[in-house]
């Protein structure tokens, strides 16, 4: 599997300059790639091309040798708003999307039980949405997401609207998921410090001319540690990069 983006562009109606312009990356099965830049850099606009919820002014995104146009199921997209049903359970949220693509009841409550149980949720399993904290609401909303297991997972900023803690623990377990199941992954952020902490590489976009300004290799070993001379580095030599790009 091979997701490429090919010379991309995007320009809104009534803008005068693209958003993103001439956007060229390839993520490779099993990597985890982290989206990072400066408000207004498109971040969240390239997500939405590659979920196919929006359509490149021009260019290609190509996965699997075929044109992304529209949603599919080889792609699944978590955003910041978890987007749970609050008048369902935890069970009947996470089995949604499997429900409705005609999954037989026993595989999906089989499969929902497999990944409530990756997120720590299983012995919440029958609680209604809005009995459950934020956090458990997010931890729902990801494991509604995986047990899809699409070729991709689109993530974003799924921890930003999280209190510190709550989001270093997700970041936390996401991590572990991904190093059990190696899902393709493409995480926006505004966090660099989550970047380094999560990325195969880290891909700074510009909001002065919309394009790729970086593109950072984190070779660290994992689990990684925040406080670790070489994080630290790494960590303050993209911060100087987005910073670069904004001024």
């Amino acid at each position: 599997m091979s997701l490429k983006i090919r010379n991309v562009c995007k320009r809104f109606e009534n803008e005068q300059k693209n958003t993103l312009h001439d956007i060229n990356l390839e993520i490779k099965k099993g990597e985890f790639v982290c989206i990072v830049g400066a408000s207004g850099c498109g971040k969240s606009t390239l997500l939405n091309l590659v979920a196919g919820l929006e359509k490149p002014t021009s260019g290609d995104i190509i996965l699997n040798g075929k044109n992304i146009e529209n949603p599919g199921p080889d792609r699944t997209v978590m955003f910041q708003e978890h987007g749970l049903y609050p008048w369902l359970s935890v069970m009947d949220n996470v089995t949604f999307g499997m429900k409705l693509s005609g999954v037989p009841k026993t595989e999906r409550e089989e499969k929902a039980m497999h990944y409530l149980d990756m997120v720590h949720l299983a012995d919440y399993k029958d609680y209604p949405i809005h009995q459950i904290s934020g956090g458990m609401r997010q931890r729902t909303a990801l494991a509604r997401a995986l047990t899809m297991e699409s070729e991709v997972l689109l993530m974003d900023e799924p921890f930003s609207a999280l209190d510190k803690q709550t989001s270093n623990r997700l970041r936390e377990e996401l991590q572990k998921i991904w190093l059990k199941t190696k899902r393709t992954i493409l995480f926006i952020t505004h966090s660099v410090e989550e970047a380094v902490y999560l990325a195969d590489r880290v891909v700074v976009l510009s909001p002065q001319h919309g394009g790729v300004s970086n593109i950072i290799p984190i070779n660290m070993e994992r689990p990684r540690h925040v406080y670790d001379k070489e994080f630290v580095e790494l960590r303050h030599r993209i911060l100087e990069d987005v910073r670069g790009e904004a001024i």
